[in-house]
């Protein structure tokens, strides 16, 4: 039987992308966990003949994936900065001050709304999971420990009531689409502003980022997806940016329907009238993609193999999802990759899903000298080439897809 379409209902029957079996990536094993036995789930992305979303199905539950996230946002330097300049334009945009509130869902260790609060603009998270809830009720930031929904939303309106709701890489995680949004309908105040931030699926598309497909990650958004799934809940997107992070992302501005004090933007126009005449609108458009996945990870192997039978030795940079991705895809482990290594230590001394690498601290890599480091989040490969460029000391080389893998020497 058909899977329904999780925002329209439409039966789905066609392939996006096939990236066989492969366990949840944030999924990490404790050491003495190597010979335990893992789940493994289909990770095949089908697309909507109708509305065109492009989607996983739900193999586990939102709690069961989030509850307890090895996710911290902090510990990327460039995003804290993409953080504060968000918050410098919002404020200045919206005029948000002390008597404004500002409210953030999946609001991770408060790494943005410590920026709002050091302005003293009254802030609340709401984020599922309680690991990561308490780094940022650390940080002075009140969270709310739950799953945003239709239900979590009017809890709150009472005392919550956003003039500015946000709402950052979460739009594509949660399974009930539906229900999310209309939730910000409700939490919305009249005349207030709702940004959200997800990877743009024709950056995924015309760049092969294949390796961003996870089950966490249950669907992958053009804008003028987007706005239909908004429109269907008395949402109007007026406003759209796009952003170089997570390898190219929208930010969406969207309002209540009826407020005409925001009118659609050029750009926003602009996009809507780009993907048009890019195919979005047409299923032949996504049909020649999963093709295009094989012949990469073909690539890829081959590059990995002339690297082992020349004897380099090689080692992993990032723990992320996107590499979990890559590496179970492709079946490259440990004997291709002798470890990994991730700053953060909530991740250090743990096991890569599926593939049971080892993740250190990167100071391994200064102590092992490996000729190779594959730098697995792509995204964020300027920072990490300027944080480990001492490899060339000893000749040491960089390898990261661009998107195809390429070697920086």
């Amino acid at each position: 039987m058909s899977t329904p379409c999780r925002f329209c209902a439409t039966p789905l029957e066609t392939v996006f992308a096939d990236l066989g079996m492969s366990p949840l990536a944030n999924s990490y094993l404790a050491a003495a966990d190597d010979d335990r036995m893992e789940r493994f789930y289909p990770l095949r992305a089908l697309v909507c003949s109708s509305c065109f979303l492009v989607q996983l199905g739900e193999y586990e539950s939102p709690d069961s994936i989030f509850s307890d996230y090895a996710y911290f946002s902090s510990y990327s330097s460039s995003w804290l900065e993409h953080s504060q300049r968000y918050v410098a334009d919002v404020v200045d945009r919206f005029d948000l001050g002390g008597g404004s509130t500002v409210v953030e869902v999946a609001s991770n260790d408060g790494y943005l709304l410590q920026y709002f609060a050091q302005r003293d603009i009254p802030v609340l998270g709401i984020e599922p999971a309680a690991n990561v809830a308490r780094v940022a009720t650390g940080k002075g930031v009140p969270t709310v420990v739950e799953f945003f929904g239709t239900a979590t939303a009017r809890r709150l309106a009472t005392d919550h009531s956003a003039d500015l709701l946000i709402g950052n890489n979460v739009l594509a995680h949660v399974p009930d689409i539906n229900d999310f949004v209309q939730g910000m309908k409700v939490l919305l105040k009249p005349g207030g502003v709702i940004t959200m931030e997800f990877p743009h699926l024709m950056r995924l598309i015309d760049e092969k980022q294949w390796d961003t497909i996870y089950h966490e990650h249950f669907s992958y958004l053009s804008f003028s997806t987007a706005g239909r799934i908004f429109a269907s809940h008395g949402l109007r997107l007026f406003d759209v940016e796009e952003l170089p992070t997570h390898g190219g992302s929208l930010r969406i501005f969207g309002c209540h329907e009826d407020d005409a004090d925001k009118p659609a933007t050029a750009r926003a126009r602009e996009l809507l009238e780009r993907e048009e005449a890019a195919g979005y609108g047409r299923l032949e458009t996504y049909m020649g993609f999963d093709a295009q996945v094989a012949a990469d990870k073909r690539d890829i192997l081959r590059t990995l193999v002339e690297l082992k039978e020349a004897g380099k030795r090689m080692v992993g940079y990032g723990a992320a999802a996107k590499g979990n991705t890559l590496l179970n895809y492709c079946g490259v482990g440990r004997d291709f990759l002798d470890y990994t290594v991730d700053l953060s230590p909530h991740k250090q001394g743990q096991l890569l899903p599926g593939t049971h690498i080892p993740i250190r601290s990167p100071d391994a890599i200064v102590e092992d000298r490996p000729d190779v480091v594959l730098i697995l989040p792509w995204n964020l490969k300027d920072e990490i080439v300027e944080q480990m460029a001492h490899i060339r000391e000893w000749g040491g080389m960089f390898a990261v897809r661009t998107p195809t893998l390429t070697l920086l020497r």
